[in-house]
C-alpha cells in the first residue's frame, strides 16, 4: 500500500523556563496531580534552564531517519508532532493536510505496549484527525519494537561500554513505573494483562543475553501520584540502597524503557541514582539510550518498509504483543485501557 508521509509522534517537552508549568499542566490535566508535585517536577526542569532535551533529540533522530530514507530510495517527508507541547500533533496533522498528505505512517517514540506507551498514541492520532475534520489523512501507527534486533543490539553495546569502566558491577535495567492497575490492564485479559511489564522484562532479557550478562535486575523510576496507589516497584534509588546492603559496590544502569535521554532519564538516573551511589561510595555508570545510535534510524526505516513493501518483521522473541498494526492486526478489546493513568512528566 502506498503512503506519502511519515509522522514522528512524541511526548513533547518545554524549551524555555516560561514553558515548564504550561507543559506540566498539559501532561497532568484531569489526573488530580497536586500543585506541590507539579512545582517539585518544575524545579527539575529549571535545574536545566527550563529545557527538556527531548525535542532536540527528536529533531536529530528525524534528520537521521530522513537521511536513511533517502539512502534507501524512499521518498517520504517526515513531519514532527507532540502530545503535550509544541509542535502539537493537531497542528502537525493540519499542516500535513494542507500539504496534500492523504495517507501517512506514524512512528511513536515508544518501543512498548501499555496505555501511555501505546494506546494513548492511538488517542493522539484520533484527536488530531478529529481536530482537522474529514479532510485529515489516514494515519497508520507502526508496531512496537522492544524486541527488534537493532534496538536490542544498540542497548547491548551501550551496556558493554558502561561496564568497561567498572569491575564487578551489577547490571540494573530501568523503565518508567506505572500504577499496578495500569500494568494489569496493559494487555488482553485472556493473556493475563501486564503486557507493559512483561515486555520490559523480555527486552531486559534480550539485551542481557546479547551483552553476555547472566545476572541482572529490572527496576523502575519516575513514580508519581498519590502514595496510596500501588505502582511498579522497586524504585531505582531504593534498589541502589538494597544492592549496597547486599555487598554490591558498583552498578551499571540501563534505561531500557526509554529511546532517548529525555529529562526523566537525566534527572532520575544521572542525578538521583548517581548521587545516591556516590554517597554510598559505589561505582556507577549509565548506559546510553539508542536514539542517537545510527541503528535507531535503520530500525525506523525497517518498520516503514514492513508497511511499504510487506517486509517480514524482525523480532528476537515470540513474545506476544508485537503491536497494534503489525500486518493489519489490531489491539484486543480492553487491551491497555487507562485504568489508573500514569502521570509521566518527562
Amino acid at each position: 500500500m502506498s503512503y506519502d508521509a511519515l509522522l514522528w509522534l512524541s511526548f513533547g517537552g518545554p524549551e524555555g523556563p516560561d514553558e515548564v508549568m504550561p507543559f506540566l499542566e498539559n501532561v497532568t490535566r484531569g489526573r488530580g496531580v497536586p500543585p506541590e508535585r507539579l512545582a517539585e517536577v518544575a524545579e527539575h526542569y529549571q535545574h536545566f534552564g527550563g529545557v527538556s532535551p527531548i525535542n532536540q533529540l527528536n529533531r536529530d533522530a528525524i534528520a537521521a531517519v530522513e537521511k536513511q530514507l533517502t539512502a534507501q530510495g524512499i521518498h517520504l517527508p517526515v513531519y514532527f508532532g507532540n502530545r503535550n507541547w509544541q509542535p502539537m500533533v493537531e497542528q502537525t496533522v493540519a499542516k500535513m493536510t494542507a500539504d496534500g498528505v492523504r495517507r501517512a505512517l506514524v512512528f511513536p517514540t515508544s518501543a512498548y505496549g501499555g496505555y501511555s506507551a501505546c494506546r494513548q498514541y492511538d488517542e493522539d492520532i484520533e484527536r488530531a484527525r478529529a481536530a482537522v475534520g474529514e479532510s485529515a489523512p489516514d494515519l497508520l501507527k507502526l508496531r512496537q519494537f522492544f524486541d527488534h534486533p537493532l534496538f536490542v543490539g544498540a542497548f547491548a553495546d551501550a551496556v558493554r561500554t558502561a561496564h568497561a569502566g567498572l569491575e564487578n558491577a551489577r547490571t540494573v535495567f530501568v523503565a518508567h513505573s506505572v500504577p499496578e492497575s495500569a500494568d494489569r490492564a496493559s494487555g488482553p485479559p485472556e493473556e493475563g494483562g501486564r503486557r507493559y511489564s512483561k515486555q520490559i522484562a523480555e527486552a531486559a532479557r534480550l539485551v542481557a543475553a546479547e551483552a553476555g550478562i547472566a545476572e541482572y535486575d529490572v527496576v523502575w523510576q519516575s513514580r508519581s501520584g498519590p502514595p496510596q496507589v500501588p505502582w511498579l516497584e522497586p524504585d531505582i534509588v531504593d534498589h541502589v540502597d538494597a544492592l549496597y546492603a547486599d555487598g554490591v559496590r558498583a552498578v551499571v544502569v540501563c534505561p531500557v524503557g526509554f529511546v532517548s535521554d529525555h529529562l526523566e532519564v537525566i534527572w532520575d538516573l544521572d542525578n538521583e541514582a548517581a548521587e545516591r551511589a556516590a554517597e554510598l561510595g559505589m561505582g556507577f555508570a549509565r548506559a546510553a539510550t539508542p536514539g542517537t545510535d545510527a541503528r535507531f534510524a535503520e530500525l525506523v526505516v525497517e518498520l516503514v518498509r514492513e508497511q511499504l513493501d510487506a517486509a517480514s518483521p524482525r523480532k528476537l522473541s515470540e513474545f506476544p504483543g508485537a503491536g497494534c498494526t503489525l500486518n493489519g492486526d489490531v489491539c484486543a478489546i480492553g487491551c491497555c485501557a487507562p485504568a489508573q493513568r500514569p502521570a509521566s512528566t518527562r
